[in-house]
């Protein structure tokens, strides 16, 4: 009995150690998955805690007791994060107060953002305004918020905070760049608008997508608006348009060139239309024009007037004995008169395939009607550089093998050059001849013992000789200059310091002498006497000897 007893003892004692054992292990699997939990829990609130740190935005919070349990926490506490503290330079670092914070704004700011705080606190409104720090006037952006849960218990009230300083920089960078952006806009505009012919702009589709004042003054409708609405063309002919001429430039991205005839107030003008194709955007695929129409009336009329003066202008140069040609760019003769077959023994057959200048240097060479140089070829070639590089007249003497001077003139002309040529041999001979009477004239003057001075009818110095030098010790230079008759006796002036009134005796022998009077004498400072004789030789110049007594 007592065995069995033991033995049911025994069994239960054995049912309960499984029991409890079963009940460890279960507390303590229990235990670990709290402590698992916990720690995931625990490692998610350091995660946002330290996203929240790592926000380039700060925040105080104010945080409220749960109000769903028997919270110990009765009273709001307030926390203040990591990066508020380094924003605001706070001393307190997070474990500053929300009147440190405060304190770090003006004292106008800082009550407004107390009466924001208020208003979020007690009737929940959200508010963002930006403050002032009153240490560097950095603008911040404050942001205030209340934070509930799902169920609707309160959490907490954020103030976010924002530091502007960046972004005001940037935004006062963006309007500079607007404003200068808006100044070069409206310089282009100034630009384009006060042109004084109208020009276009037209798309990849030949749409006009812009247009200047005169466009819209010309096309006589309202504004440009108008003008783009209604894609008005200036010209808008059966056969010929401006968009006609822009899809040609277009398909051969080659600049195209149109005159058309406008009647602007009731009176007929002509334009030149250009349309210039170029790239849009860089890209190679899509080709948009801008075009341009001058007004070439008055060109017109130009020109016809010029044909017309040109014409005459030929006629007078036919009729002249000096020989004419005229050369074109191309440098091909396109006029000449008689003269000039004349002077180079030409005949008509050769100047009516209009000749090149280099034909007429290389007919006239066969003539031996050219200077005889050593170089042709590199005589030539200078000739002919003429064309390129002539800006005024050139005026040159050509000593032909026959015994002539030709004074060549090669001025420019609208069509080329045009080329004077004058036979000059016998003005030549003339001139030398002068040269030799006025050399033997100025030796018989320089071997008479007499000072002379000869004055022309316009009494200026024509000449004087060597004894009046040395008499008066005259400016050799000055006399040479040909001076008037009385800078002559202003030169003398030295001569008569001992005069009182040296004006009224210059006036006096300008008298004597321009009147032809009788001979009269003067006596220098130095004692020496002069008698000065004037005379009227026959070409009415003066001649005056001047004879120490």
């Amino acid at each position: 009995m007592d065995n069995v007893l033991i033995k049911d003892m025994l069994y239960l004692c054995m049912i309960a150690g499984v029991i409890l054992v079963s009940l460890v292990i279960s507390f303590r699997i229990t235990i670990y998955r709290l402590r698992q939990k916990n720690y995931f829990l625990n490692r998610d609130r350091e995660r946002y805690a330290e996203t929240l740190y790592a926000s380039k935005d700060g925040y105080f919070a104010f945080v409220y007791p749960d109000e769903r349990i028997n919270d110990p926490r009765r009273s709001i506490r307030e926390r203040c994060s990591r990066r508020l503290a380094v924003m605001l330079n706070l001393k307190n670092g997070v474990s500053s107060n929300f009147g440190e914070v405060l304190g770090c704004f003006y004292k106008e700011d800082a009550k407004k953002m107390e009466k924001y705080l208020k208003l979020l606190q007690e009737e929940y409104i959200a508010f963002e305004d930006t403050f002032c720090l009153k240490n560097n006037n950095r603008k911040m952006s404050v942001y205030g918020a209340r934070i509930n849960a799902n169920d609707g218990n309160l959490y907490c009230d954020m103030l976010w905070f924002r530091d502007l300083s960046e972004e005001m920089l940037k935004i006062e960078d963006l309007n500079q760049n607007l404003d200068i952006t808006n100044s070069n806009l409206q310089t282009l505009n100034d630009l384009i608008d006060n042109l004084s012919y109208p020009v276009w702009l037209r798309n990849e589709s030949l749409e006009i997508i812009a247009v200047n004042k005169k466009y819209v003054e010309y096309s006589g409708l309202k504004d440009k608006k108008e003008v783009l609405q209604r894609q008005l063309e200036l010209a808008d002919y059966e056969n010929l348009n401006n968009m006609a001429i822009a899809k040609s430039a277009q398909q051969t991205n080659k600049i195209q060139k149109k005159n058309i005839n406008l009647i602007l107030g009731g009176q007929a003008h002509n334009f030149e239309i250009i349309e210039t194709p170029f790239h849009t955007k860089g890209h190679l695929d899509k080709i948009s024009t801008v075009g341009s129409a001058y007004d070439m009336t008055e060109l017109d009329n130009v020109k016809r007037t010029f044909k017309v003066h040109q014409t005459a202008h030929l006629e007078v140069l036919s009729a002249l004995g000096t020989a004419f040609a005229i050369f074109d760019t191309s440098q091909k003769l396109i006029f000449h008169n008689k003269s000039f077959l004349n002077l180079w023994n030409l005949t008509s057959d050769f100047t009516s395939n209009n000749p090149s200048y280099s034909d007429f240097l290389e007919k006239i060479r066969s003539f031996r009607l050219l200077p005889e140089v050593s170089d042709f070829k590199g005589y030539k070639e200078n000739e002919l550089k003429l064309f390129d590089n002539i800006i005024e007249s050139k005026e040159d003497l050509l000593h032909i093998p026959d015994g002539r001077t030709i004074k060549r003139v090669v001025c420019l002309h609208p069509n080329g050059l045009i080329f004077a040529f004058e036979d000059v041999s016998d003005k030549l001979a003339a001139t030398r001849m002068i040269n030799e009477l006025l050399s033997i004239q100025q030796n018989i003057l320089d071997n008479i013992s007499d000072s002379v001075l000869i004055f022309g009818a316009d009494h200026k110095l024509k000449y004087f000789n060597n004894n009046y030098v040395k008499l008066w010790k005259a400016d050799v230079v000055k006399l040479q200059n040909l001076p008037a008759i009385n800078e002559v006796i202003q030169m003398q002036k030295s001569y008569f310091s001992d005069q009182e009134n040296w004006e009224q005796l210059k006036q006096n022998m300008l008298a004597h002498i321009l009147n032809i009077c009788a001979r009269f004498r003067i006596e220098r400072t130095d004692n020496v006497i002069i008698e000065v004789t004037p005379k009227v030789l026959p070409d009415e110049s003066i001649m005056i000897t001047y004879v120490v007594k």
